[in-house]
Parts: C-alpha cells; structure tokens; sequence
C-alpha cells in the first residue's frame, strides 16, 4: 500500500500550552509522493526498510506495538521515496498506513479500538493521514476536519538535502517569540480558516492568497539551502511565492495545471542536492 506525504498549505503556530505544546492552525493536503508498505504471511514478524539505515525505532514498529500486534506473523517491507526530516510527514504517513490497514482487517480480526488515540499517540501528524485526504488540522494535531476532494493541482516539490528536525525548529521559533506576548489570532481573522474554505471551493487564487508558514524565517535562517531553494523556486516563476512545507526543508510552488507546473521545473536552478519533483495533489477513492 501507498503512504502519501503530505504538505501544508498554511502552518500557524499559536501559543505555547501548559503542557510545553504549541497549539496550531494549518491546511494539510496529501500528495503523490509515497512510500510503499508491503505485507505478507510469515514464520514470525519481521520489519525491513530501504534504505535500511531507518530500520531501528521505526514509526511502523511502533505502530504495531502501538496496536497489540508486534508479535503477529507478518513480513513487513517499507521502501522510503519520501525523505527524513522534510516536512513531509513520511514517517507519520507510514505509522497511519498501519493503521488504516489494521482497521482494514489486514491482520485478522481485532478488539474495538481507539484509533485516533493510537495515531495520536504516535505523532502529532499521524491522525491528519487517517483522514485521507485533504483537512483542517488544529490542536496539537489531534483535531482534523476533512475538507473533502482535493482539486486536481499539481506541485513542484523541491527537497534541499538538509534533514530540519522539528523539536530544535519549534524552540527556535519559541526563542524568537520570547520578548513578544503569544499570538492569539482569533479564528475568524485565520488565514488557515479562509485557505481551508478556499479550497473546498477550488478557489486556486484565493488559496493562493492565504498560505502561509510561521516557521519559514526561522529555518531560511538556519537552513542557507532551503533559502536558496525558496529563491531558487521564486526566481522561477513561483506563483504567488514558494512555500516550506511544515518546519521544513521541502518548499514548493502550487499550480493550478500540469503543464504549467512542469514549465517551471524545466527552467528551475535549485541548489546543488536538491531533490525536484513534479506531483500532483493526491486522490483517494474516500473522497470523490
């Protein structure tokens, strides 16, 4: 089975909770982008990943244990096409895709479960994936509304060869917050609101319009080639301006049409390393 990156189309970071979270407002769309799980009887459970360097402490065993199944009998391979450390949620993709599986019936039958509980538990990305489709994600991630059918758009996806860790990401942005008061943002002033509705409409110009990432400034500071990348992608006719996805480092520029998306691929000069690739939004047979 397929498990879909996914980008932001808005990331709102709001203020710092009791419990050291940050609550969030953010537009997540999954994309054509995937890694590939594979699931087969077997002797006794076994987990392989290509590249093996990410077999240990992978998301996909913990979400087995996650879900009482660490012991069944299954083979599982995960071969990675979406990198680490992007802000592409690949690995909160992958633990979803377990569960979605096992909510399939994939690995016999089982007791009644909390599923939202288990993917949260997991990663605050993972619940916005069971969702399978494009969604309002708020809370610490844990509360998704489903926006429906994504429209037919395509992106530009450029991925610096840099590895952004988002704990490190998340207290910079707090340091740099340290002088002022939190942000409050009302919702009815939310640019993550008017994106999210924008793109249930397919209102390309008004999505346009909205997007955007409290994180960019701190990483384009500390991340000389996702700076570069962004420029790179605006220099190259961007429309309305690139954009990071997540805390980073993948940026991408938005299009309404194939053609023109793959035109500006062609003309690209991204940095050195940096991994370019044409998709579109991704489809998904919940939502039609």
């Amino acid at each position: 089975m397929l498990a879909c990156a996914k980008i932001n189309l808005t990331l709102e970071i709001l203020a710092r909770r009791d419990d050291g979270y940050h609550a969030l407002r953010s537009v997540m769309v999954p994309v054509a982008l995937a890694d590939e799980l594979a699931f087969e009887p077997a002797a006794r459970f076994a987990f392989a990943c290509d590249p093996p360097a990410l077999t240990d402490d992978n998301l996909v065993t913990r979400a087995f244990a996650r879900i009482g199944l660490a012991e069944r009998p299954v083979a599982v391979t995960l071969r990675k096409h979406v990198p680490v450390g992007a802000g592409l949620g690949g690995g909160s993709s992958d633990a979803a895709a377990v569960l979605r599986a096992a909510m399939d019936g994939a690995f016999g039958p089982l007791p009644a479960r909390d599923w939202v509980a288990d993917a949260r538990a997991l990663g605050s990305d993972v619940p916005f994936f069971l969702a399978d489709g494009p969604a309002l994600v708020e809370g610490t991630g844990e509360r998704v509304t489903a926006l429906g059918a994504a429209p037919p758009w395509w992106l530009v996806l450029a991925m610096p060869n840099v590895h952004v860790a988002t704990g490190p990401a998340y207290a910079a942005l707090a340091g740099s917050r340290a002088t002022q008061p939190p942000p409050t943002r009302p919702r009815n002033t939310s640019a993550t609101l008017r994106c999210g509705e924008a793109l249930q409409r397919a209102d390309y110009d008004a999505v346009l319009a909205a997007m955007t990432n409290d994180f960019e400034s701190i990483v384009r500071g500390a991340y000389p080639a996702v700076d570069a990348t962004l420029r790179a992608l605006d220099e190259a006719g961007a429309p309305g301006r690139a954009m990071l996805s997540g805390s980073g480092g993948a940026c991408f520029a938005l299009f309404a049409r194939e053609d023109d998306a793959r035109a500006l691929a062609a003309r690209l000069r991204a940095p050195g390393a940096t991994r370019v690739e044409v998709v579109p939004f991704a489809t998904s047979a919940t939502w039609r």
